[in-house]
């Protein structure tokens, strides 16, 4: 389990809004998140606090955009099927369109690149059926074309790193 970290807005310009109990969760638990029945339970035994405190720390990272998702990082078509999708969008326009576009449940991520393709998103979907539904109702909402891309190697990229939250 990983949920993802917007590092530079932590770092610069809310690191004194943190408590220590937020410092907590986001390094001790993008990796090695508890598999239970009850995993925000065992990370407050594990941190000598109550479930509802975890809870809502977590519920106030997520509100201040300090982390966007909470769940597991699954490789491509393990589970499912997936697609790595691109679009050209124009930049005025490229925040919205990704912000719609993350709205989806079955949108893994998606990020900017520096290219006529300048937006793309991993789609991952129940199976191919469900996976071509989501992208023409995106292709519809955007009123962009989607690029389907063929995956030729399957990469990993580990998405959490250690973050210098020290009281300094």
């Amino acid at each position: 389990m990983v949920f993802s970290l917007a590092r530079a807005r932590i770092k610069s310009v809310y690191k004194p809004m943190l408590t220590p109990l937020h410092k907590q969760l986001l390094n001790d638990y993008q990796h090695d998140f508890p598999l239970s029945a009850r995993p925000y339970q065992d990370i407050a035994d594990a941190l000598g606090v109550t479930e509802a405190e975890v809870l809502s720390a977590f519920t106030e990272l997520n509100d201040n955009d300090f982390i966007s998702r909470i769940g597991p990082v699954i490789p491509p078509n393990h589970i499912g099927v997936s697609a790595l999708v691109a679009m050209s969008v124009p930049e005025p326009q490229l925040q919205q369109i990704a912000d719609k576009i993350s709205a989806y449940p079955e949108v893994n991520h998606n990020y900017e690149r520096e290219h006529r393709l300048n937006l793309w998103f991993v789609v991952i979907a129940s199976d191919a059926e469900h996976l071509r539904a989501v992208i023409e109702a995106i292709e519809q909402e955007t009123s962009y074309p989607a690029m389907q891309l063929q995956m030729l190697d399957d990469f990993f990229i580990d998405l959490g790193f250690k973050l210098d939250l020290n009281n300094d």
